[in-house]
Parts: structure tokens; C-alpha cells; sequence
């Protein structure tokens, strides 16, 4: 995610099989909650102002590193592609959250009600508002390079989209919530933003003028060595939701398959909405291929934060957004697929 990313840029390691280590997680976090509760249950109860401190370390740490990479000064290059930006603003603002809050309640609530807890029906749908309100931050950088798409119209739309997300995540969380009939305090969600928005974009953009005054190959070598620490802080979040939902999926494994339906129908509806638009806006494919993408993808480490700070670890909305990391990798390289297999249909008069 550096300022100018290069497209032929392999996915690292951690990238390329996160759908292999978040299950990994899955399993091992059921193991040890199952062998080891009280120690979890210890883990649980470390909190200041109901913020776990374990997993507010670890958000910080997956956090940080991918908010140091944004600049915010791509932001003066909105204007020169306002078209793609145009409809990267309305499917990452007023199409995405809307639609799955509508697909949450259609299957949590009708088609798949008999197969789910019914005490987490509501939980499992904020969970789903969450991961959709929260737009791509950093893995829609590494789906822009894998389809040729114009780095600096992806930054720009990276920018612009953190920019709004630190004043509008809040307020359509809490209006969603609402019209989902989901209540949930203004003061946690608040509290929420200004733990896992504010301060860390604070810190990020902080740390990132410090080593960019030091030159940019320096910046770069240092984010290279932060790389792996984001997903790393993940997993071990992973592990330790997943230590307290254990006894959930252990009675239930149709959960994910369940809950993974609606975000599945979300990620075709969005990108091809966003490709298509682009496409009769006379946009080019290299603008028109992120802009699709980050309508697709989502800022899944924020949402699995504000789901656990707001409803619990062993809550509904925390598993839901953990199904959205478990698919993504595999889903976007899909539409990546499609999207590069396509280019000569978008480019025809």
C-alpha cells in the first residue's frame, strides 16, 4: 500500500493464504476455549471502560501499520478521475451498507431463521451492517495491482473513503442499527470510533511523517518489516474470539455457511454495480477495476474490532464479521478474475 504501488506485485504470503490461516485460527481458537476456559474466561474480564485490553492491543497493532500507508494528500487528486470516485462514494456509502442490512434481515431473519440461535439473530446482522459500513482500507491495494488498476486512483479512493469514514461510520451504523431495530448506545459506538478511527489514524499519520523525513527508501524498508504484524495481531484476535465461540459452532457449523450467504450476494451485487456504472460513465478499466473492488471488499479488521467492543466477544455480530475475513481473499480473487477476463467487453464501443 505505498504511495505507488507496482501491479505486478505478487500477493505475500500471509496475503495469498489468509483464508487458510483464519481457519487455521478458527480451529485452534475452539481447541483452547474448549481445553483451556478458564484461562480465556481470565482473558475476558481484563477490560478498562468495557475495552478488552488484549484485543485493543492487537486492533491497534492490526490497525496502524495499514493506516500509515494511506496518504492523505492523494486526496488533492480526486478530481482528476471525479467519475470513478463519483461511484466509488455511492456504492461505498449510499448502495453497500443499505443492501446488506437488507440481505441481513431477508436471510438472518426469514430464510435462514429455523437454522440459527435465535437469541443471536439480531446480533449476526449488526455484525453484517458493520463489515459493509467499514470500506477497504488495505487489501483493495493488493486487489488494484492484481488487475492493472491506476495505483494513484486507488489511493485517491482509499484516502477519500478513510477521510468520511472517521465522521459517517458512526451515524449509519447507529441509523442502520435503528432501522434493523437493533439498539445500540451512542456512547460505546462513539467510543468505538475514537479508539479504532480517530486516535489510530492520529497515530498512522504521525508515524508516517516521521519516516518519510527520514526518506522514502526508509519508509519503505520500515513498512516492509511492519507487513506482517497487521495480519499477525489478526490471528491472534482470531484465536481468541474464536476461543469463546467455540461452543456456538461446535453445536451449530452451519453458522458460517449461513451467514457467509448474504455477504457472498453482496460482493457480486456491489462489484458488478460499481463495474458497470463505471463502464457507462465512460470511465477507463484501470479506474474502473478498483472501484469495483474496494465497493467489494471490505475494512473487515475495523468491523471485527467494533463488533467485539460493542457487542462482546462471544457474540453474534463478532462471528459474522469474522465469516467476511474467512471469504474474502477467495471471493475478491474471483472478482479480480473477472474483472481482468472481461477487459476486452468493457473496452469495446
Amino acid at each position: 500500500m505505498s504511495q505507488s504501488p507496482s501491479p505486478q506485485q505478487p500477493m505475500n504470503l500471509f496475503e495469498r493464504y489468509l483464508t487458510l490461516w483464519v481457519a487455521t485460527c478458527i480451529v485452534i481458537g475452539i481447541a483452547l476455549g474448549q481445553l483451556l476456559p478458564n484461562v480465556f474466561q481470565a482473558l475476558a474480564t481484563l477490560e478498562i471502560a468495557h475495552v478488552n485490553v488484549p484485543v485493543g492491543l492487537l486492533i491497534w497493532v492490526m490497525i496502524i501499520p495499514m493506516l500509515v500507508k494511506v496518504d492523505f494528500g492523494a486526496l488533492r487528486d480526486v478530481r482528476s478521475h471525479a467519475r470513478g470516485i463519483s461511484v466509488t462514494l455511492f456504492i461505498n456509502w449510499l448502495v453497500k451498507p443499505f443492501s446488506m442490512a437488507l440481505l441481513g434481515v431477508f436471510f438472518i431473519k426469514h430464510v435462514f431463521a429455523p437454522y440459527l440461535p435465535a437469541a443471536q439473530l439480531d446480533s449476526y446482522i449488526a455484525g453484517l451492517i458493520l463489515l459493509a459500513a467499514a470500506p477497504c482500507t488495505a487489501m483493495v491495494f493488493v486487489w488494484s495491482r492484481l488487475s492493472d488498476g491506476d495505483p494513484l486512483f486507488t489511493l485517491s479512493q482509499v484516502a477519500l473513503n478513510d477521510a468520511i469514514m472517521v465522521f459517517a461510520f458512526a451515524p449509519l451504523v447507529a441509523f442502520l442499527l435503528g432501522v434493523s431495530a437493533i439498539t445500540v448506545p451512542w456512547a460505546t459506538l462513539m467510543t468505538s470510533v475514537v479508539l479504532y478511527i480517530v486516535i489510530p489514524v492520529l497515530i498512522a499519520q504521525l508515524i508516517r511523517a516521521s519516516l518519510l523525513s527520514k526518506g522514502q527508501a526508509h519508509f519503505d524498508a520500515v513498512m516492509a518489516k511492519m507487513g506482517p504484524w497487521s495480519i499477525t495481531a489478526l490471528l491472534l484476535t482470531l484465536i481468541l474470539l474464536f476461543s469463546f465461540q467455540g461452543g456456538v459452532i461446535l453445536k451449530q457449523p452451519l453458522v458460517i455457511a449461513l451467514l457467509a450467504v448474504p455477504i457472498l450476494i453482496q460482493v457480486i451485487f456491489n462489484s458488478a454495480l460499481a463495474y458497470g456504472l463505471n463502464k457507462l460513465l465512460g470511465e477507463k478499466h484501470s479506474i474502473a477495476c478498483p472501484s469495483a473492488l474496494i465497493g467489494a471488499s471490505n475494512f473487515f479488521e475495523l468491523a471485527v474490532a467494533a463488533a467485539i467492543s460493542l457487542f462482546g466477544f462471544d457474540s453474534g455480530a463478532a462471528l459474522a464479521t469474522v465469516v467476511g475475513v474467512l471469504i474474502e481473499v477467495p471471493v475478491m480473487l474471483l472478482v479480480v478474475k473477472a474483472v481482468n477476463a472481461s477487459k476486452g467487453w468493457y473496452e469495446a464501443q
